[in-house]
């Protein structure tokens, strides 16, 4: 099923099918969806009021390289930012394969991948620079 939260930042869509996520999306959420307590919207709860709170259950990775990308990604501490050659380095690929599989991790957020920064200015995200820009500064402001 498909719910939204709204967040200090702007609406957000994500699927919940009562076992796991299976995407989210930095967006207005279509007229269909519902607000919802689950294990999503409390995760964002407080990811929004600066706490700490489980991982939901996600979808599972499609590849190997996805799953070390999400074990990466779940390392960063909140605020913490790597520039695309540092995450390449770490998972043994190149910063333009490693950019590319960030474009579609389909659970942006829970996946930090907004943290994976240029290494002069912000460098690419899947829902705009100006969403980017937003969440690290959220994550930097106390």
């Amino acid at each position: 099923m498909e719910y939204h939260f709204l967040s200090t930042l702007g609406k957000i869509h994500y699927a919940w099918d009562g076992q796991k996520c299976s995407f989210i999306k930095l967006q207005e959420a279509p007229a269909h969806t519902f607000a919802h307590q689950n294990p999503v919207s409390t995760w964002l709860a407080a990811y929004f009021k600066q706490e700490i709170a489980p991982i939901p259950a996600l979808a599972p990775a499609k590849t190997v390289f996805q799953q070390q990308l999400r074990t990466y990604l779940l390392q960063l501490k909140v605020g913490e930012q790597k520039t695309y050659a540092q995450a390449a380095q770490a998972l043994n690929t190149a910063p333009r394969a490693l950019g590319q599989a960030l474009a579609a991790n389909p659970i942006a957020l829970l996946l930090p991948c907004h943290r994976i920064v240029a290494q002069h200015g912000l460098g690419g995200f899947a829902y705009g620079k100006a969403w980017k820009e937003k969440l690290l500064h959220f994550e930097q402001t106390p």
